[in-house]
């Protein structure tokens, strides 16, 4: 996670997000523990309670289940349940402001498609094509 806090947000609602990419990302996967809420209050410098707060609000979501004595962890299905609800985010959000881009730039999707390729086929190189 990275420990660089803006002043957007409340923290709480950082610490979730990241917590959500990371399981987006598959960095923790079904059933993995999330670090503890005292290391990371600790390593982050945070208030105990702020960092509950956070993983609180992903337990209210169902991304993840307190095991009394034990932790949290992610609940199986996590990942699907999240890029279900942020890929219609993106699609309702996003996604507009996009194709209105497009088309003001006068964009062809055959374009957009060879770029996108090209992108990929860099990236599964493992080489930086930015």
């Amino acid at each position: 996670m990275d420990p660089k806090w803006n002043e957007d947000q409340p923290i709480y609602r950082q610490l979730r997000d990241r917590v959500v990419a990371m399981i987006l990302e598959e960095v923790l996967g079904d059933g993995d523990a999330l670090p503890s809420v005292r290391n990371v209050a600790a390593e982050y410098r945070l208030n105990p309670l702020t960092v509950l707060k956070g993983y609180q609000e992903l337990v209210d979501e169902g991304l993840v289940e307190k095991k009394r004595g034990r932790g949290m962890f992610v609940n199986e299905g996590a990942r699907t349940m999240l890029l279900k609800a942020e890929r219609q985010r993106f699609l309702e959000k996003e996604w507009p402001k996009t194709v209105a881009t497009i088309a003001r730039l006068d964009l062809k999707l055959a374009d957009l498609l060879k770029e996108a390729e090209s992108k990929q086929s860099s990236k599964d190189s493992g080489g930086e094509n930015d």
